[in-house]
């Protein structure tokens, strides 16, 4: 994997560090949210909503479905009410370890005392026994090996969050010395073994059975597939998707959150349609110093590739704190600088103290950021990347993205019916958002009709800089300049109304007229 570097186009002056940050029509870097018992009311999606959050995630680590299912009722009535489009994500729980804690009593460990991991899961959890929903551990790990058990996800604070070393292994159980005092409390504890394999299925039973029943009531935009570990993973996702009517169009984000999934990451990114850094689990399977480089090289590969990237865990201490610290601040920057699409909010949203205020500040901080990431490198680097012939579709995007710049328009419109032109105009990464108008195709299954363009439209929602508009069925995407007009109409209105198009502004259009793709430059009227 290649390594990238984004720097910064000419010097900051630091007089304008001081200046307060302008309000913009919203950052291009995507932010998604997970809802849980703090974020799950109407009134705080609603918040959510208009503070940037864009893609809404389901983690069903925890919870059933009749839960998310209110959950997401509260999100569908918070769009109605913002007239703003969010899309769902459902998040597997694969080969994940779990402590069962079914009392939720808080258990303390205490350094250099000994725990017994044992897959008995009729003992009650204490500070002597932990049962565990795996009975391979035993013949997974050996003396010497590092296991780590965290409150939800491990965090890396030593009050709430413990290492462990194994000891030794007797039948079934694993004995293990604490190496840090911790008291974890709750009812779910996350357990990781630092580079073992774990002979868990990807997609187990529960997730196909949640997959197909909520997810299939609910045509789900995205699913989250944890613990990616290999390209079949992927395939068999996609092959079990495709049994599942409307699931077919949902897109596979691959998950790599640990060694397995990193070796094996170019075929996995083939196969995805995008890619999640689980900073948290891959942080402990990987050295601290080396976490840094997976994510540019990652980052950047996915963004030659025209996939989404996604980071998680940048700013966990705004679960307690209403201002995240320096180093999450610039570690928000530098993700945007590497080129990531989106940034995904874990426990800062699920059962931080503040949602809301989280997601504003995560915006601000990447819109700050992307004022000085260098669009002309990037742009360079990418039709270099591409390189010679390009295809029909690549050339047209970058040659519209190029004319934006040159000409210094506000916005790019791309009439489209797939997303795949408007994806394609976004991986160039124009300065000026993209306006993605999603227009309708008709379809059918010889027992009824039905519109597509929905899904297209809500999987634009966590690709950087681009904004999906959903338009009338009746004009279509490949057709006469004239029929177009008053779809292009509504697009500036659109635009006009976020902010982002002013009298005197130049667009650039970019649309099929018959067989030809056409790439035109309108300058705006009073």
């Amino acid at each position: 994997m290649h390594s990238n570097h984004l720097l910064l186009e000419e010097p900051i002056r630091m007089a304008s560090i001081l200046e307060p940050s302008k309000a913009t029509f919203s950052a291009m870097t995507k932010i998604v949210g997970t809802l849980g018992p703090r974020s799950r009311s109407v009134e705080v999606i609603s918040a959510c909503l208009k503070a940037g959050m864009s893609v809404a995630r389901f983690d069903f680590s925890w919870g059933d479905a009749e839960y998310h299912q209110e959950t997401l009722e509260n999100l569908k009535a918070a769009i109605k009410a913002t007239k703003k489009l969010c899309a769902v994500m459902l998040d597997t729980v694969g080969a994940e370890m779990q402590v069962v804690n079914r009392s939720e009593k808080a258990i303390t460990l205490k350094g250099d005392d000994k725990v017994i991991l044992t897959p008995d899961q009729g003992q009650e959890a204490t500070s002597e026994v932990l049962p565990i929903n795996f009975a391979g551990l035993s013949k997974a790990v050996k003396k010497g090996d590092t296991i780590f058990i965290g409150q939800y996800l491990f965090t890396g604070s030593e009050t709430t969050s413990v290492w462990l070393e194994v000891d030794e292994v007797k039948s079934e159980d694993v004995v293990c010395v604490i190496k840090n005092s911790a008291t974890l409390a709750g009812s779910l504890f996350t357990l990781h073994a630092s580079q073992i394999r774990i002979d868990l299925p990807t997609l187990s039973d529960k997730d196909k059975q949640v997959i197909s029943t909520w997810g299939v009531q609910n045509k789900i935009d995205f699913i989250s597939l944890s613990y990616t570990r290999h390209a079949e993973d992927v395939r068999e996702a996609r092959e079990f998707l495709s049994k599942l009517g409307d699931l077919s169009q949902t897109q596979i984000f691959a998950k790599i959150e640990n060694v397995e999934g990193l070796t094996h990451f170019d075929e996995i990114l083939q196969e995805a349609d995008g890619i999640i850094l689980s900073r948290g689990n891959l942080g402990i399977d990987l050295p601290p110093e080396k976490v840094f480089l997976f994510q540019k090289s990652a980052v950047y590969q996915c963004n030659m590739a025209g996939k989404p990237a996604v980071v998680t865990r940048v700013v966990d201490s705004m679960t307690d704190n209403l201002r995240p610290t320096r180093a999450e601040a610039t570690d928000v920057a530098n993700a945007v600088l590497d080129g990531c699409d989106a940034i995904l909010l874990g426990a800062e949203t699920l059962r931080g103290l503040y949602p809301i205020e989280t997601i504003s500040t995560v915006g601000k901080i990447c819109a700050e950021a992307e004022k000085v990431s260098n669009q002309d490198l990037y742009f360079k680097k990418t039709v270099k990347y591409v390189g010679e012939p390009m295809s029909h579709l690549e050339s047209i995007a970058s040659s519209a993205v190029r004319a934006a710049i040159k000409v210094k328009a506000s916005v790019i419109i791309c009439f489209t019916s797939s997303g795949r032109a408007a994806r394609l105009i976004a991986k160039y990464r124009p300065t000026m958002p993209v306006l993605s108008v999603v227009i309708p195709r008709l379809k059918t299954n010889q027992l009824k009709w039905s519109f597509t363009g929905a899904f297209e439209a809500r999987q634009s929602l966590i690709v950087r800089g681009l904004f999906p508009l959903l338009a009338d069925p009746r004009h279509a995407a490949e057709s006469t300049n004239a029929t177009n007009e008053s779809v292009l109409k509504v697009a500036l209105d659109h635009g006009k109304a976020s902010g982002v198009i002013k009298s005197h502004d130049r667009i650039v259009v970019c649309q099929k007229v018959g067989d030809a793709s056409v790439v035109k430059i309108i300058e705006l009227e009073d």
